[in-house]
This record gives C-alpha cells, structure tokens and sequence, in this order.
C-alpha cells in the first residue's frame, strides 16, 4: 500500500512561483510512476507531469503536459521519499486543486509515457488529499 502526501501549495500572484511536495510511504522509485495531475472547480482532472523510472529502461523519465513545459519542472528524491513539482510564471489557469498519483509502472503506462504523454488519472491507483493552488492577478 502506498500512501502519499501532497504540500507546499498557497495562494501567489501571477508569475510567481510555488514547490509542492509528496512525500510516499510505500513507494518503491524503481518499479512506480508518479504524477501530478490538478482539478478545477467544474473541470475534469488532468495531468501536468510525471516521473517514472527504470521499470522498463528509462531512468527518471519526465513527461509534462503542453501547458507545464517550460513552466514546472518535476523530480524526486529516492531516499527521502519525495516527488517535487516546481511550480514557475504561474498563470491566472493554474489555479487548481493539485494531486500526487502513484503506481506501478506498467506497459500500459508505458506506452503512454513512450508517446511523451502522460498516462489517464483512471491509470493511478494510490492518491493523496491534494494542495490548492490559487494564482490571483
């Protein structure tokens, strides 16, 4: 069982910047995947980035949506447990709800990851309670 937990989220001003954190018990860094994936009020949840590792031959492979390139930079710390998603020129849109997702990763994560995607939250068994972030101009 793997649980995680999601900080570092607050309320910015557009442009500035945030470091959200989650911290996984549980959670072996070479067999799993991990994303950041966001929700806002009447949206759907969707995916911003992710790391995965050397499951299937990649090492700390990172995937980000269109939006998040350039912008949040995702990495992990194995021996503290810890995923970090850097958060930089934070927009008005950025304003979400912001989730850590873990599980193993699988071909049919991978296939996703191949293509530079980054895999469905339906993909992702273990989820934190989410930090907000709220960007105000």
């Amino acid at each position: 069982q793997v649980h995680s937990v999601e900080s570092g989220g607050g309320s910015v001003q557009a442009g500035g910047s945030l470091r959200l954190s989650c911290s996984g018990s549980g959670l072996n860094f070479s067999e799993y995947a991990v994303g950041w994936f966001r929700q806002a009020p009447g949206r759907e949840r969707e995916g911003v980035a992710s790391i995965d590792s050397a499951g299937v031959g990649y090492v700390n492979r990172t995937t980000y949506t269109e939006s998040a390139k350039g912008r949040f930079t995702i990495s992990g710390d194995s021996a503290k447990g810890i995923i970090y998603l850097e958060l930089t020129s934070l927009r008005l849109e950025d304003t979400a709800m912001y989730y850590c997702a873990t599980d193993r990763l699988t071909i049919g994560k991978d296939r996703h990851l191949g293509r530079g995607a980054i895999p469905p939250a339906s993909d992702f068994a273990f989820w934190g309670q989410g930090t907000q972030v709220t960007v105000s101009s």
